[in-house]
């Protein structure tokens, strides 16, 4: 199991459709016409030769029974580290009223990064 997981990470989109179209015994045709696309479009997006909408993206998860994150992201790009995970998953079980807290603070830290990346000394002319 953690090979395979692994080798999905690894999979660009045109490989993952590929491979979940295969697995779900589908033909090309059929994934274009359930996605309302010409089969040549399909091919496209097989082959890495061209992305689909946004809108498509949504009726080829539908179909394929995964999220559409499942489709574009590896999970490196997608969520917190362990490290960050742990600490979230403890605040999922805080009242709302400490929860609210939370995001507060993640909020003005944030912002509070973001304002010193914005205001360098090279870009103020100090």
């Amino acid at each position: 199991m953690g090979n395979t997981f692994s080798l999905w990470l690894s999979m660009s989109l045109s490989a993952r459709l590929i491979t979940l179209r295969r697995q779900r015994g589908l033909s090309q045709q059929a994934m274009a016409d359930a996605v309302g696309v010409h089969p040549n479009s399909w091919k496209k997006y097989e082959a890495g030769q061209a992305q689909p909408s946004l809108e498509a993206l949504k009726k080829i998860a539908i179909k394929l029974h995964v999220s559409t994150d499942f489709l574009l992201f590896d999970t490196q790009e997608r969520g917190p580290s362990d490290e960050f995970r742990l600490r979230f998953e403890a605040v999922s079980t805080f009242s709302t009223e400490e929860k609210q807290v939370v995001k507060e603070i993640l909020d003005s830290l944030i912002l509070r990064h973001q304002a010193k990346q914005f205001f360098t000394p090279a870009q103020t002319g100090s």
